[in-house]
């Protein structure tokens, strides 16, 4: 599977974070997630919905000025941060110092969901896989900005989290999706292993790997292949990592709960009526499982 090393394979159910009774909203962590931009709001909300339901104790959804009430309006358990925007109603470079004066107090964060592209985008995500200390989920358009200079990964102050399906996946490794497709955890695992991250390789059976550790996914259904069902994982794992768990537990844990939020959804909706927005209520039930 691996030419340079062997892989640990790992099955079995993922470990979750400890839930003190004596706690309070501190204990669970704060979760930063920064998407969203100008017709793009609801990945910005999806994704901080998805931290909330999987646990994290504060949650912050920065996005756009311009589409703070849109997304405030969407749900009023997490917080919204606006920022500086270009002309395009996508973040600027200038949220950097925002973006800084709030990271200090945060335990995860997210990116890319909703973003668009630009270089202003690109710049910021070089800046925060380089310096920021946080363990860090990169999504969507976050990694697509990634696909231009994949070079800063060896640079990152702890590994990153990348979590692309195969269109993305296939940019980010310069390599023809049909081929990912047809050697879906090899691939992942040499990259992981290349580039020191953890990687989620969504789709069908997703492939969780550091490189040296393998658990392939059994949860999910086809009527997760709708638009934002992505970006609920992303805030998943974001909420789990705001808990404490390591990259690779965190990552395996939010597929395992993802995936079975939509066989809820589903049981209760149908696959074909699933939409992304069902995704978060049915992870408040994918826990409820895991104590079965």
């Amino acid at each position: 599977m691996n030419s340079r090393h062997s892989v640990e394979r790992i099955t079995g159910r993922p470990p979750r974070p400890p839930r003190p009774q004596a706690a309070h909203k501190g204990t669970f962590g704060r979760a930063l997630i920064v998407a969203g931009s100008r017709g793009m709001s609801g990945a910005a909300s999806l994704a901080g919905l998805g931290a909330l339901r999987a646990g994290a104790g504060l949650v912050y959804v920065a996005v756009p000025e311009s589409i703070v009430p849109v997304v405030a309006a969407v749900d009023p358990s997490y917080l919204t941060l606006p920022l500086p925007e270009d002309s395009l109603g996508r973040i600027s470079l200038h949220a950097q110092d925002r973006l800084e004066e709030n990271l200090q107090n945060m335990q995860a964060v997210a990116i890319g969901p909703g973003w668009g592209q630009s270089e202003e985008l690109f710049a910021l995500v070089r800046w925060m896989v380089q310096t920021i200390d946080q363990p860090l989920v990169i999504d969507a358009d976050g990694l697509n900005a990634l696909a231009t200079m994949p070079e800063i990964l060896s640079d990152a102050p702890i590994p990153r989290i990348l979590t692309p399906h195969p269109g993305e996946f296939a940019r980010l490794c310069k390599r023809d999706a049909g081929a990912i497709n047809q050697h879906r955890e090899e691939m992942a695992i040499e990259y992981a292993d290349r580039h020191d991250v953890t990687l989620v390789l969504k789709g069908h059976e997703t492939v969780v790997t550091d490189g040296h550790k393998v658990a392939v996914n059994r949860t999910g259904n086809s009527g997760m292949a709708t638009g934002g069902s992505g970006d609920v994982l992303t805030g998943v794992i974001a909420g789990l990592l705001a808990q404490g768990l390591q990259a690779f537990d965190a990552a395996r844990l939010g597929v395992y709960l993802h995936g079975l939020a939509g066989d809820f959804a589903a049981q209760r909706l149908s696959e074909e009526g699933l939409i992304a927005s069902d995704l978060p209520r049915y992870v408040a039930q994918a826990w409820k499982s895991l104590d079965s």
